[in-house]
């Protein structure tokens, strides 16, 4: 192994830091702790797990098909699958998903104190926001892939950390598995390989090593998108990676369409032309929004999965005499068409585009709603007869011991997701102005790769994607313990201009004297 990619022996390590260091284990047992009676205190009062009917029941019969592609991505039902093997209980499932978020916050809060000296009150606030965070609780009781990403991704993120600070091949090792795993659970992971390969070519590895890393991650992940195309394929006849997409960009699109006035309208390709009839003839018919109050919103989801909406219509038209077709086959095989759809409409209406669909999704992903996490199982008694299977109910009823199935404990959390961006844009202008990449090298990587990801995360989701409070749990939490990061050190910097003057003054009293 090479020099630069070794740990000096008068270093202290990770292990030690942790363990040895009477601070830090104080600080783990306490909050190892906390946890245990978070967790016990939560399932008292929420005994079942809770889950997004449809979205949950899509996971967990891909896990008892043991299905290879799905209308979402397929790794959290491998991950259902595997656990099924050990545990059929779903507050095992659930405290696995609690205890993983848990450990993954911690293990990217330590590697930040390990790299970057900060102040005891920084280490200690953002230790107990993180530690006594609702939010994990509810995604950890949720049944969907949203913990499991979010888990994952801390992990992923602080082992790029440990790559600009302290590269070596086991963290290589790690991060390449996390890499792999994570791509294959949130359509958002589309942008890790991108800032991991810039993350190892930045680092101090050799070339030949920076090499072999990149081209492991590219191929891993290379391997997953070939391997899900060929499966679309074979069941649609379209060589397609993600048919979700396709039905996202149609949907975006529509919540620009529909403000085109009529005369402006211009005609389509033949291919999209029935389409385009059925969804204008659509529009025409529910202007009033007094009568449909469903148009008044901006940004949305609903025209990609309700029933009776065109692009629903209109696939169910075209397999109106094939009985046989499957849902995912029915669904997967409009990807292309309404891809192409989609994308056609927004070059043709750029203006709309940006005003009735980039503008509202930029305010939604400024402070993202709550979406499913505001009630408890969707607000719903009961669960389907596959769910009371895959655990073992004894009914497919379940309950809370609240009066009513709202969570209200999450309502802060657009509001502090705002603020925080809004302070993040304002820290960062203020840490390029006064040079702050000058005076700590290891502190100005931490920076500058949360605001990459802050900045990507936001491009990414603001133009083809849909922000929601579960969906942006990670760039939520690592934008917070980033802009935690800036106050703490803007009030060092504020201290030591304060230490310097009164030094100064101190000096020219002395001289008058």
């Amino acid at each position: 192994m090479n020099q630069e990619t070794t740990m000096p022996s008068t270093e202290v390590s990770f292990k030690d830091f942790l363990f040895k260091n009477k601070r830090n284990r104080t600080i783990l047992i306490l909050a190892a702790v906390a946890i245990v009676i978070q967790f016990a205190v939560f399932k008292y009062f929420y005994p079942f797990a809770s889950f997004i009917h449809g979205d949950s029941f899509s996971y967990l019969d891909a896990a008892n098909d043991n299905l290879s592609i799905n209308t979402y991505m397929i790794g959290y039902s491998n991950f259902l699958r595997l656990f099924s093997v050990f545990s059929k209980s779903d507050t095992i499932l659930v405290a696995f998903q609690f205890i993983l978020a848990q450990s993954s916050s911690l293990f990217l809060l330590f590697t930040i104190f390990y790299f970057h000296t900060s102040s005891k009150l920084f280490q200690a606030i953002v230790t107990t926001i993180f530690v006594l965070n609702p939010l994990l609780l509810h995604l950890a009781n949720l049944v969907s892939s949203d913990c499991l990403f979010l888990a994952l991704s801390l992990d992923w993120f602080a082992l790029l950390l440990w790559i600009l600070c302290r590269p070596s091949l086991r963290v290589i090792i790690w991060h390449t598995l996390a890499l792999s795993i994570t791509f294959t659970i949130r359509y958002n992971a589309i942008i890790y390989p991108f800032i991991s390969t810039a993350v190892i070519l930045l680092s101090k590895f050799n070339l030949k090593t920076k090499l072999t890393a990149v081209t492991t991650g590219i191929l891993l992940c290379g391997w997953f998108i070939g391997f899900t195309t060929y499966k679309f394929k074979d069941l649609t006849g379209y060589w397609q990676y993600s048919p979700f997409s396709g039905w996202q960009w149609a949907n975006n699109a529509m919540y620009a369409y529909r403000y085109v006035n009529i005369s402006e309208r211009k005609p389509v390709p033949p291919r999209y032309a029935a389409l385009d009839k059925m969804i204008c003839q659509y529009f025409d018919s529910t202007r009033d929004t007094k009568k449909f109050p469903v148009e008044s919103a901006m940004a949305s989801t609903f025209y990609m999965w309700s029933a009776g909406m065109p692009l629903m219509k209109y696939r169910d038209s075209l397999f109106k005499n094939d009985t046989s077709a499957s849902e995912l086959k029915k669904w997967a095989s409009m990807g292309p068409l309404y891809n192409d759809y989609g994308v056609y409409i927004i070059k043709q209406y750029p203006l709309h585009f940006a005003r009735y669909f980039l503008w509202p999704n930029a305010n939604k992903y400024y402070a993202p709603p709550i979406e499913f996490l505001e009630t408890y199982n969707s607000g719903q008694n009961t669960v389907t007869k596959q769910a009371k299977n895959w655990f073992a109910y004894k009914s497919t009823k379940v309950k809370t011991r609240f009066k009513d199935k709202y969570v209200t404990v999450l309502n802060f959390y657009p509001i502090l997701s705002g603020i925080i961006n809004l302070v993040m844009l304002i820290l960062l202008l203020y840490y390029f102005t006064l040079k702050g990449w000058k005076h700590n090298p290891k502190f100005n990587k931490i920076i500058l790769l949360s605001a990459t990801l802050w900045l990507l995360n936001a491009g990414f989701t603001i133009g083809a994607s849909s922000p929601a409070l579960r969906f942006q749990s990670f760039p939520i939490l690592t934008t917070t313990i980033s802009t935690l990061l800036l106050i703490d050190w803007l009030w060092a910097v504020a201290m030591k201009d304060r230490k310097y003057n009164i030094t100064q003054t101190n000096l020219t009293n002395e001289l008058f004297i």
